[in-house]
């Protein structure tokens, strides 16, 4: 083994023992009078407000009440990041804080924010991108937290989650006001038929028992075509003052509560929903803490995405035929039939023109749905079955209408104006329809949230290629105005400053993990370069060699559901390890077999790279086979790349690129969920080395010692296993 490399063979701590040699990044880390990589006393670059200051010391007490009721300990950069919080809520000055995992960044900003809600009388809003953090938020940190913090405040603050109405049962609909919508396979298949019908009474049954009617309270969960038999969009309720049980629906109590509290928790998707609609969802507040930031961009996208296919033209007009003349409601069937024969001509592909046959028809579908939506006519008083009926067929008609229209004007401006991206679909499992996206969302959020409250917005992951610039690009944001970098983690370039109106900061507060001493970054520079789809069998063998070493712990994250299934199936017949691989079961149930066995693989694609929480020697390899660069041919990506690229910039480093580093630090986030975790991250695409984008993407992950030597990684994997293999024989002795 060369001497350069540490041994790892103190199972607690990585570090050399006396025949070995640090490598110059590690020795001048642990030189005396550094900070050794690890120590973050000041992280904020000497800018945190001083203890002694009043507003400060409050912030300081409440926050070490709070540490202590999790059973945690006190960080300097939780610390820094909660008084660069409250200094954001009291200046009105956005904030973007990147807290690497381990720093406890929920208490960072619920502290400040519980703080600032009792002291104000203001609500603040709490988005996350993920359902496993909301429920973190509010079944755990939460009720915690103003246990403990109530006296300290002068009383219990109060909080509420709230989501779609779409996640609510309808009790309208439960109790028969408005007809039934079978799926339509299951009108052909009495097995389908039938499956549907037990879920949807198992939901009436249900609903005498639940006291939310949150559909992720439901375990084992229903189709969303039984789903869609007891809930309604927010368009197509009735109206809590017209509705025969409006004083006990359960979306209306959602919202009432919500209005009421302290702290309101919600998703991104809402969070956009409220930015892009008129009327708002969300109660009113000052404050937004956006958790999971990194993911704020794709979730707005999301939300403003338009999606038309024949069969929403015709449930429109099957809902219509209900309500209004049908020969009126029957235009519009005609035109989606019209509508489905385009499309089954068409290739999937995105469209820079629009092409005759499919602007015709796209007509004949804006026209006929507008016909509907004036027979339909205003809200009038009727009774409840005729009301329901009336606004279950208004809110797909006006939805199927608005998108037409839109459809026809994205190709108006000349081509570098366009705002939105037009494509037809091409899914395997689903017939074509086209789809409309905005460009980008960063003028939206700039107006809609930026604009008109104070932001912070956080995650692990934000500080992309060493800067908060390529992600302050999209949220809409000028460039950096301070970067304040802590010690040992992605430095950030200085910005030109910017005189703008919109105002804020970004801060790296760091990690309590040592990255140097606890992982090392392998990049696999001698295999052959690869394309897009099966594995090379150089490839295949690098894998078998490097979990053969780890002894299994091993998380594959690959760029194609086609490449992890190839190497799950060429590892089952190669290596006695198990393997699992995503879609063999749930994913929770997988990640809980893999959590459960050491000795076990877990292989997959996309949300694995963002999802798995598995701390200690279960997890101590992860393994990427590509850099997860969006296909060429994805049509919102290419055409943001042709836009940017368009107006002077650089399009494939500033959307494929940034795709890139952001899914890259997500996955090398996987490998250290603990301060006691160590092992690998193994990169077999070359490209991290030798191209020329390739310190972008490096500067955008946890600084590990790094090597690209085999040699070294597999020597540093078998101590790791053999370590880990001594402290559970140790541990089974004791027992």
């Amino acid at each position: 083994m060369p001497a350069s490399v540490p041994r790892w063979s103190d199972p607690g701590v990585f570090e050399p023992d006396e025949h070995d040699e640090l490598p110059p990044e590690l020795a001048g880390a642990l030189s005396p009078g550094s900070d050794g990589g690890g120590s973050h006393d000041d992280p904020s670059g000497g800018d945190a407000a001083p203890a002694g200051n009043g507003r400060a010391a409050d912030l300081l007490t409440l926050l070490a009440i709070a540490v202590e009721a999790v059973g945690g300990s006190q960080r300097s950069g939780q610390t820094a990041m909660a008084e660069a919080v409250e200094h954001a809520i009291a200046s009105g000055e956005h904030l973007a804080v990147q807290a690497g995992t381990g720093t406890g960044k929920s208490l960072a900003y619920l502290v400040p924010a519980l703080r600032h809600a009792v002291t104000s009388g203001a609500t603040i809003v709490i988005s996350t991108s993920t359902i496993a953090l909301q429920s973190q938020l509010v079944d755990r940190d939460l009720p915690r937290l103003v246990t403990a913090l109530a006296e300290a405040l002068g009383r219990r603050p109060t909080f509420a989650i709230l989501k779609g109405r779409r996640n609510y049962l309808c009790l309208n609909r439960l109790h028969g006001n408005a007809p039934e919508e079978p799926d339509e396979s299951a009108l052909f298949d009495p097995f389908a038929a039938s499956a549907l019908e037990r879920q949807v009474k198992r939901l009436h049954e249900w609903s005498s028992e639940t006291e939310t009617g949150d559909r992720d309270e439901l375990v084992p969960g229903v189709s969303e075509q039984a789903w869609r038999q007891v809930s309604v969009t927010a368009k197509e309720c009735l109206g809590a003052h017209r509705c025969p049980v409006g004083t006990d629906c359960f979306a209306e109590h959602a919202r009432s509560e919500a209005g009421r509290a302290d702290i309101v928790v919600t998703n991104h998707a809402l969070l956009a929903i409220d930015a892009l609609d008129d009327r708002p969802v969300l109660p009113e507040h000052d404050v937004v803490m956006v958790d999971e930031a990194h993911d704020l961009v794709d979730r707005v996208t999301s939300a403003a995405t338009g999606e038309l296919s024949a069969s929403t033209a015709k449930l429109a007009a099957r809902r219509c035929g209900r309500a209004i003349d049908q020969e009126i409601a029957d235009r519009l069937d005609e035109a989606g039939d019209g509508l489905e024969l385009v499309l089954a001509d068409s290739r999937p592909q995105r469209l820079d023109e629009m092409p005759r046959d499919l602007a015709g028809t796209l007509s004949a579908v804006r026209d006929a749905a507008a016909a509907c939506i004036t027979a339909l006519g205003p809200e009038r008083t009727e009774d409840v079955e005729s009301g329901t009926a009336r606004k279950l067929a208004l809110a797909p008609t006006e939805e199927v209408h608005d998108i037409a229209v839109r459809l026809l004007e994205a190709f108006g401006e000349e081509e570098g104006d366009r705002r939105d991206v037009v494509w037809i679909t091409g899914d395997t499992n689903r017939p074509p329809s086209l789809k409309v996206a905005p460009l980008g969302v960063g003028g939206l959020l700039r107006e809609r949230m930026f604009g008109q409250r104070t932001t912070v917005l956080t995650s692990a992951t934000l500080a992309l290629g060493g800067s908060f610039d390529t992600l302050a690009r999209q949220w809409g944001l000028p460039p950096q105005q301070a970067a304040r970098p802590a010690t040992d983690t992605a430095g950030a370039k200085e910005p030109p400053s910017d005189t703008g109106e919109v105002t804020w900061t970004g801060l790296d507060v760091g990690s309590p993990f040592d990255y140097r001493r606890s992982g090392i970054l392998y990049i696999a520079r001698h295999l052959p370069p690869r394309g897009p789809g099966e594995l090379p069998p150089e490839y295949v063998d690098e894998l078998t060699e490097l979990v053969q070493a780890a002894g299994g712990r091993t998380l594959g994250l690959f760029s194609s559901m086609r490449a992890a299934q190839q190497a799950g199936e060429a590892l089952r017949e190669r290596l006695a390890t198990p393997v699992l691989c995503q879609g063999e079961d749930t994913t929770a149930l997988l990640v809980n077999r893999f959590a459960e066995d050491p000795a076990t693989c877990l292989f997959g694609t996309l949300s694995l790279w963002q999802g798995v929480d598995v701390p200690g020697e279960s997890l101590q390899l992860v393994v990427m086979d590509r850099i997860p660069f969006p296909r060429p041919d994805d049509p919102l990506a290419s055409a943001r790349q042709r836009a940017v690229s368009a107006h002077g910039g650089n399009g494939f480093l500033t959307v494929a690129g940034t795709h890139a580093a952001l899914l890259l630090a997500q996955g090398a986030g996987r490998l250290l969920r603990s301060s006691h975790d160590r092992g690998v991250i193994a990169v077999l695409d070359p490209r991290l080395a030798t191209a020329r984008y390739s310190s972008f993407l490096r500067a955008s992950l946890p600084p590990f010692w790094a090597t690209q030597d085999p040699e070294v990684v597999r020597g540093a994997l078998r101590r790791l296993d053999a370590a880990a293999l001594d402290t559970a024989t140790s541990d089974a002795a004791a027992r």
